[in-house]
């Protein structure tokens, strides 16, 4: 019992030192990177595993800062003819389209240089008021040309060529034989359809829908139908019911017209 104590306090001690750190996920190293510290530290991890496996590791490309030369035509021509290969076939179709592009251009080019604006050449200021549009917006155009005397007597030139017009009486008809539908309906006072004048009706429907069908309105037709003897006589059946009004006239718009 006194020795089996100790052993297994040395058992436990043993165990807690080999089990690993588990790390803390709350603080990260600032300077920590993802998997390494700095580069330095994954290309030897790099050539340790390169080592391990046996195999060689391949050097990193360098990138010149040398500008390539440029082809023209003829080294396109050249290249194409020597190499035989599908990239010179479409260097030389390129610059083949290049050059018919060009010649298209100096076919239509009307040999006049072209303006090139910058800062240094700026384009030609347009003509302003060159299609006569008026300026009577403009304070600066209107100032040069005009002042507040010119308007002035402008002004009282207008007033005195002012001058009312006073609302007169219609004149009353003169001459023809027409008879005046505005008077009789002014003078009829009975509504429609109230039968004031006595009529046979001898097949008074047809009669109506074929001789009203003859005038563009009803006011022609009342026209008609006063001059034809109405309202008293109605000789062409315009007026079957007797009041006085042909054709579905309607006396109500003139006596409106004047308050009646």
């Amino acid at each position: 019992m006194i020795y089996r104590r100790p052993l297994g306090l040395l058992a436990v001690l043993a165990l807690a030192a080999c089990s690993p750190a588990i790390p803390d996920s709350g603080a990260p190293d600032p300077g920590a990177g993802v998997g390494f510290n700095d580069y330095d530290s994954y290309a030897a991890q790099r050539a340790r595993d390169a080592q391990l496996a046996g195999g060689v590791v391949p050097a990193a490309p360098v990138v010149s800062s040398e500008r390539l030369p440029q082809a023209d035509a003829s080294t396109a021509s050249t290249a194409s003819a020597s190499t035989g290969s599908a990239e010179g076939d479409i260097a030389s179709e390129t610059m083949a389209a290049l050059g018919a592009g060009e010649s298209r251009a100096a076919a239509v080019n009307s040999g006049v240089v072209p303006l090139e604006a910058s800062p240094s050449n700026p384009p030609p200021q347009t003509v302003e008021n060159a299609a006569g549009i008026s300026q009577e917006n403009d304070f600066n155009a209107v100032g040069a040309e005009r002042s507040i005397e010119g308007d002035k007597a402008r002004i009282e030139a207008n007033r005195a060529q002012y001058q009312v017009v006073e609302p007169t009486a219609i004149p009353a008809r003169t001459g023809g034989s027409e008879p005046n539908i505005v008077a009789y309906a002014l003078a009829a006072s009975h509504p429609v359809g109230t039968q004031v004048h006595r009529r046979l009706n001898i097949n008074a429907g047809n009669r109506y829908a074929k001789n009203c069908a003859k005038y563009p309105s009803p006011d022609k037709a009342q026209e008609d139908f006063l001059a034809q003897g109405g309202p008293e006589r109605d000789r062409m059946g315009l007026d079957p019911d007797g009041d006085g009004f042909a054709c579905s006239w309607d006396p109500a718009p003139f006596r409106k017209a004047v308050g009646g």
